[in-house]
């Protein structure tokens, strides 16, 4: 109505824009704007603007370990790599015979891990308003701290008899693992949302830091020790340990202040009215039936379409190139003997050099966003990351049986290759991520922060099937 007073803009919003919260689907016209906090709630009502500090940025730092956890366990099978090849080869016989477990073990790890996550997230949409964040996470925590105790009891078990066993056994515990991590990453990134878009850079960024210490550690493994199974064990024990600090980090996260107001917030801006209600407004029971209710889809859909399928295209070319392609390709000198061509070529080039990139493409995003979230130029730069799959296709990727030709037969392009793929991947792929969760009403960030997930595994999903055909193709 004309005589209403104008609404105050969302603490959620980094935009300055009206906010009405009894229409989701109401247009934002301001002018994009990632501030600090203050500049973000400079308008709010009294309440909202006095908010907290974060002291010693203990609610960054949680947000940032729990990014680490929730993709700890696939960085950790795909980095893994000699401990797999390993366990599927003929080591008793003293050779390493040539199968298909081994040439593509990778790209089966990928469809094994992506697939089940998809259909996690959405029931994790299904559960937003019907099961609590706190169930969500530590029940998924729980299972992917059992399956992992497992897998670290398997490293000391001669699988040699049965490496067929072994090996659909190791792919229904990634794709366990893999729809319980991704139960954890969504709910924590829609909690996430529900914060300043510094909260949602932490997790991001958390995510990138946790596959840079994978592949550090594989690195030392492999120097340290020429035992395959002892590396790997130091190397599982650190993950078990790593998630239980990861349960007791979401454990103490309620008893910081910060968090507890931005959390206040969010229920603030719910269907419940404060106080009672107000006339006209709903009901209590009404209330208590939109609260278990699924959230909108179409209203979020409209807000964040582009930026969802600009994180789907992102992650899907991602995963086509890492790791099935990328860490196939070898170094052309090879045959020299040099550990580093032989040993220590493909953890550094492939996986460390990635993993360090994107890390670094995500923490950008914490001074500088641009393109912004209506920007064209941010879908188009993410179109021409199709131009890397050639690119890693003509390297020295072997075995080669059908595409013969090597383009770039100096080991400097795939390292300069592993570098875009990388600093691409943080950047791109994050800013459309924190963008998500700030374009919608406050009380739709969090399912908005699940379905931004959803479109990032599906993206996984996608790109990993496709992995199999270029790793076949080649």
């Amino acid at each position: 109505m004309d005589s209403s007073p104008t609404a105050h803009p969302s603490v959620n919003s980094v935009y300055g824009e009206e906010e009405d919260c009894e229409d989701p689907e109401r247009t934002y016209d301001g002018e994009p704007l990632l501030g600090n906090e203050q500049s973000t709630t400079a308008g709010l009502p009294l309440a909202a603007r006095h908010s907290p500090k974060d002291a010693y940025c203990l609610v960054y730092i949680s947000f940032f370990l729990m990014g680490i956890g929730s993709l700890l366990p696939w960085n950790l099978f795909i980095t893994a790599k000699h401990y797999w090849m390993y366990k599927l080869s003929n080591h008793t016989a003293g050779r390493e015979a040539r199968s298909d477990l081994i040439d593509y073990f990778e790209s089966y790890l990928s469809i094994a891990s992506t697939v089940p996550s998809v259909l996690c997230l959405i029931l994790n949409y299904l559960l937003v308003n019907r099961v609590s964040p706190r169930t969500r996470v530590l029940s998924s925590l729980g299972v992917i701290l059992l399956l992992f105790v497992l897998t670290t009891v398997l490293v000391e078990v001669d699988v040699s008899e049965h490496q067929r066993e072994f090996f659909a056994g190791t792919l229904a515990t990634v794709a366990v693992v893999s729809g319980a991590s991704n139960l954890f990453t969504g709910s924590v990134f829609g909690i996430s949302g529900l914060f300043p878009m510094r909260i949602s850079q932490a997790l991001i960024s958390g995510q990138a830091m946790g596959g840079t210490l994978t592949a550090v550690a594989a690195i030392l493994d492999l120097a340290a020790t020429e035992e395959v199974t002892a590396s790997a064990l130091a190397y599982f024990l650190t993950a078990d340990v790593f998630i239980i600090i990861c349960i007791v980090t979401y454990l103490l996260l309620p008893r910081l202040a910060y968090a507890r107001h931005y959390m206040s917030l969010a229920k603030c801006s719910g269907p419940c009215p404060p106080s009672g209600g107000t006339p006209g407004g709903p009901s209590p029971a009404s209330s208590s039936s939109s609260s278990v209710s699924v959230p909108p889809l179409l209203p979020i859909l409209r807000k964040v379409w582009v930026l969802g399928l600009s994180v789907f295209y992102v992650f899907s070319v991602s995963i086509m190139v890492f790791p099935a392609l990328s860490s196939g390709i070898q170094s052309v000198d090879k045959d020299s003997g040099s550990p580093w061509t032989n040993t220590y070529f493909v953890p550094l080039s492939s996986f460390l050099l990635y993993q360090t990139a994107d890390f670094c493409g995500r923490q950008v995003t914490a001074w500088l966003q641009v393109p912004g979230p209506t920007s064209r130029v941010l879908p188009a730069l993410v179109l021409c990351r199709t131009l890397l799959l050639p690119l890693f296709m003509f390297c020295n990727y072997q075995p080669r049986d059908h595409l013969h030709t090597v383009l770039f037969d100096n080991d400097l392009y795939p390292i300069a290759f592993n570098c875009l793929l990388g600093l691409s991947n943080g950047y791109l792929g994050t800013l459309p991520m924190i963008y998500g969760p700030k374009v919608v009403p406050r009380e739709l960030a969090e399912a908005t922060g699940v379905v931004m997930s959803f479109f990032l595994t599906l993206g996984l999903a996608v790109g990993s099937a496709f992995s199999v055909v270029i790793v076949h193709s080649i």
